[in-house]
């Protein structure tokens, strides 16, 4: 090969590689993108707490003195209302309600005894009346003496007088009568409180009673029930999210030991928070059929916020004074400013700024820069 035909070959050589480098800088590097799509959004706090009774009620001895003789509920057992639970010893109370019931017989015949003496004063009285009458006029014509007379009057105040003792005797046994009835009533209502009953119905908590035991109603409270057999999660959260927080909201809890959860809503938000540690209060009841123990650890998701909207993943968004995402459309990078909205799910709502359909730079920041010309790579649904 001569000289000018080797510089031929080589100058071609050298221009064909020239021009395969410029090619290759103009290929556009990939960038992995991610549509706009419209999906539901569910933002969710989680707080823990034990579980408790929503309402305790105590069930104690309303009379004093007696002992427990009988058990008949125990704790876990479901109960309705005015059932019994126990039983007092009744036997004083008997003997009492005998003897009260000898009283009532003997006002009622004191009663009917002095109705009688009632009577027979009364016929006295109108006799000696009559008599002292028929006295006057013969005293008057002249034939009676000042004696006869005397006695007659005699005769008529004393049985006036015991007329009035009659009537006050009957007065006296009708008020042993109402006595005694009282006494009565109320040696049947201690009677009737030596059977210790459930007030409300639902499930008793925790049984002190016990068989020989003297009941007394400031002592301990014999059984506890939860009412209605509900109880809630009880928890202390952070002041910020208890701002989230509403009643009647959504949750799902999970209590140690259970494989399921539980269905629940939120029934109370606390309106003060502790001073010292900036915690609050907040209830959430199950809803549930079954019901974990007293006092065992729950945990709650809360649904606090739900939306359907438009929605990209929280890594294609830029926080900052402004918001914004980097948009590819035909092979341009564009950084726009977008409004967001709820975060949840790994994902952001963009309430304007973005249309359904547009794809986001999957990473925001990933070293591209608006005008920048990308081949963008659809990202792998998972």
């Amino acid at each position: 090969m001569t000289a000018p035909v080797r510089s031929l070959v080589l100058a071609g050589i050298l221009a064909g590689a020239l021009a395969g480098a410029a090619g290759a800088q103009t290929v556009a590097p990939a960038i992995t993108v991610a549509a706009a799509a419209r999906t539901e959004l569910r933002e969710t706090v989680i707080v823990t707490g034990s579980f408790v009774a929503r309402d305790e009620v105590m069930v104690s001895p309303e009379v004093d003195g007696l002992t427990i003789v009988e058990i008949l509920a125990e704790e876990g057992n479901k109960v309705v209302a005015g059932q019994v639970l126990a039983r007092l010893n009744r036997e004083m109370l008997d003997v009492q309600l005998a003897q009260n019931a000898a009283q009532i017989s003997r006002a009622e015949a004191a009663i009917a005894q002095a109705r009688a003496q009632i009577t027979e004063a009364t016929a006295a009285r109108t006799l000696a009346q009559q008599q002292l009458e028929r006295t006057q006029q013969l005293q008057r014509s002249g034939a009676s003496t000042a004696d006869a007379l005397d006695q007659r009057t005699s005769a008529a105040r004393s049985a006036g007088a015991r007329v009035e003792s009659a009537t006050n005797a009957l007065a006296l046994a009708e008020a042993d009568l109402v006595l005694a009835r009282a006494q009565r009533r109320d040696i049947e209502l201690r009677i009737a409180r030596t059977e210790i009953k459930a007030r409300v119905g639902g499930t008793i908590s925790r049984r002190t009673a016990r068989l020989g035991a003297l009941a007394a109603a400031a002592g301990d409270p014999l059984f506890r029930i939860i009412a209605d057999s509900e109880v809630e999660l009880e928890a202390d959260v952070p002041e910020t999210t208890l701002a989230r927080m509403r009643p009647g909201q959504p949750a799902t809890i999970e209590a140690a030991g259970y494989d399921k959860p539980f269905a629940g809503t939120v029934r109370l938000v606390a309106p003060e928070v502790n001073r010292t540690n900036r915690l609050g209060r907040v209830r959430v009841t199950l809803t549930a059929d079954e019901r974990p123990p007293l006092g065992a650890f729950g945990r709650a998701t809360v649904e606090v916020a739900r939306s359907t909207g438009l929605t990209v993943p929280l890594s294609a968004v830029m926080f900052g004074p402004t918001t914004t995402v980097q948009v590819v459309k035909n092979g341009v990078v564009e950084t726009r400013t977008v409004v967001p909205g709820l975060r949840a799910q790994g994902r952001v709502e963009i309430r304007d700024g973005l249309a359904e359909g547009e794809e986001v730079v999957s990473v925001s920041g990933s070293f591209v820069r608006n005008g920048d010309r990308v081949t963008p790579v659809a990202a792998v649904q998972r």
